[in-house]
């Protein structure tokens, strides 16, 4: 695949990319990169995005929103179902699975594997609030005693 001309907001755009691990939003990219690139569209961080995906400089993440990594190497991701963030898991690439797969006829390059659930950040916050509503409930039960 032909690779595009230099282009200094394509650039930018690769640059806030690698400059994290959070897996960003073509949104969150524009956001971050509009300030000091007062002419960049979304349309436009959009379209680098994908072209640098076709190009494998970085990885395209499916789901409701696209994500974006510059971790090109084929790694396991977990996404909370509570705040969407998205982060890579210290689990290493499987290639037995490949090998699994390309036994039933199938030519398997490589795979994704993307875990979805709750993180912790939000799992300590429904625990909070279930801590809290169970003391408001066990507290309620006396109060209406006393009508």
């Amino acid at each position: 695949m032909q690779t595009q001309r230099f282009s200094y907001q394509r650039e930018q755009i690769y640059t806030a990319v690698r400059s994290t691990a959070e897996h960003p939003t073509a949104e969150m990219i524009y956001n971050q990169l509009k300030p000091g690139l007062p002419r960049l569209s979304l349309g436009t961080v959009y379209r680098n995005l994908q072209q640098m995906a076709r190009e494998g400089r970085i990885l395209e993440l499916p789901g409701p929103i696209s994500r974006f990594d510059a971790v090109t190497e084929p790694h396991t991701h977990f996404c909370c179902t509570q705040c969407g963030a998205v982060s890579d898991l210290a689990i290493p690439y499987d290639a037995a699975l490949d090998r699994r797969v390309s036994s039933s006829g199938c030519r398997v390059e490589n795979h994704s594997l993307i875990f979805y659930g709750i993180c912790p950040a939000c799992a300590e916050k429904q625990d909070a609030c279930s801590n809290a509503s169970n003391k408001i409930k066990s507290n309620s039960g006396t109060a209406g005693d006393k009508f």
